[in-house]
């Protein structure tokens, strides 16, 4: 059994390449069940952020082949060039791919430290998964052993305690340009959980007036009367873009929402006064071409660094914790799946010998049947059962012994719970 990741992230690729290998959440089950058909993998989860794209596989075959017919399905998949992708592509094997996927699950490897964001999103990936039925087996027992893990971390350390989320730190980039938020305009694109935390902490900093912008008029409502906010369909945007010196979107749409033509007229009914743009989305929802419009400080998700590694580095001391509680589970880890392997040669074994046993059991049925004497007809069950029970072990102990195997002659004793034979 391999177990292998391969995957893309904020510290491998920039967002003009994550977005391209992003998926739809409508197209996950399909595209799992396509890529479990047509690579060297029998179980499959795929987790899907602004941040990553990471496949987590059950490969029978070699490890090498496993993950290169991965990335060959992934490029096919999302029409890109396997070159170019594999430039991007990390990948893990066994060990290496478990401590990746914990320390992923806990926000070891999140751009924001400790974020708490991204379990739920594993756990949303592993369930799509299990329903498309593609992680039934061993791939079902390494999450729930990750997430286990990922349960033991918040408990015992704090590195998930008030980390500095990318809303957090998306307002505050607004703040580089504006010195009083008070008197802006914010205009939210989405409704999802990002969107959401954007919402409240501008109205934290004092925002008075925020609009939210989604597809569904009813989920935006829901968000809007958190913070007395309005709530406007994506149609509306272009109107409402004219008031907004704030703008942050975050949505699961596979095109822009924004181009430059339509902030470009909203520029010049605002007369040129400065508009602060934030795309969090992965793929992005404002065309990168915005970026050249005067008077337009547009910022993408990778922008967001500098505010999140001060945050990574007052929490190394929790994050250290995080890692030795992940040690500790791949050692764990370990034990089990070797528990599992000599299960199975216990269960292979007493089938061995239960066969062995309905064999000469019906022999001996068959002689008292016929009118053997029972006494005699027991004796040979028992000597029959006996010599082929032990006949295996014997020739191999035997021929163990004839190539100077003396290890496995001692195990053997071992096993058997014999007495030494110098004693």
């Amino acid at each position: 059994m391999n177990l292998l990741v391969i995957g893309i992230n904020h510290n491998s690729a920039p967002v003009s390449v994550r977005e391209r290998v992003a998926f739809v959440p409508e197209h996950m089950m399909q595209a799992l069940n396509d890529a479990v058909g047509t690579t060297g993998v029998s179980e499959l989860a795929i987790l899907s952020t602004c941040n990553r794209t990471e496949l987590y596989g059950i490969a029978e075959e070699s490890g090498d082949a496993a993950a290169a017919s991965m990335l060959d399905w992934l490029a096919a998949y999302h029409n890109i060039d396997r070159a170019e992708l594999g430039a991007c592509i990390y990948d893990h094997r066994r060990d290496a791919a478990l401590k990746h996927m914990m320390e992923v699950a806990v926000g070891l490897d999140s751009m924001v430290l400790g974020e708490p964001q991204i379990l739920g999103q594993m756990k949303s990936a592993y369930a799509v998964a299990v329903d498309a039925g593609t992680a039934n087996g061993i791939l079902h027992r390494t999450f729930a052993h990750i997430f286990s893990v990922a349960k033991r971390v918040r408990t015992e350390t704090a590195v998930g305690e008030n980390p500095v989320s990318v809303a957090y730190a998306a307002v505050n980039l607004t703040q580089h340009v504006f010195s009083s938020l008070s008197s802006c305009t914010a205009l939210l694109i989405g409704a999802g959980e990002t969107i959401e935390l954007v919402a409240r902490h501008l109205h934290d900093k004092g925002v008075k007036r925020i609009i939210i912008a989604n597809r569904t008029l009813e989920r935006a409502r829901e968000v809007a009367q958190k913070f007395g906010a309005e709530a406007v369909m994506l149609a509306d945007i272009p109107h409402s873009l004219v008031g907004a010196d704030i703008v942050v979107a975050s949505t699961a749409s596979q095109l822009p929402i924004l181009g430059k033509g339509a902030v470009e007229g909203a520029l010049k009914k605002r007369k040129h006064r400065p508009m602060v743009m934030i795309d969090i989305a992965v793929p992005r929802d404002i065309e990168a071409q915005v970026a050249e419009l005067p008077d337009v400080y547009l910022y993408t998700v990778d922008d967001l660094r500098e505010i999140v590694e001060e945050n990574k580095r007052a929490r190394q001391g929790e994050a250290r914790k995080a890692s030795d509680i992940i040690a500790l589970a791949l050692d764990e880890w370990e034990l089990q799946l070797r528990a599992l392997d000599a299960v199975g040669t216990v269960k292979d074994y007493r089938a061995k010998a239960e066969q062995l046993r309905d064999t000469e059991l019906d022999r001996a049925l068959r002689n008292l049947a016929r009118g053997d004497d029972a006494e005699r007809v027991l004796e040979q069950l028992a000597r029959g059962l006996t010599n082929k029970l032990i006949h295996s072990p014997t020739t191999q102990i035997k021929e163990a012994g004839a190539k100077g195997r003396t290890d496995l002659v001692h195990w053997a004793r071992e096993l058997f719970q014999l007495k030494d034979s110098d004693s």
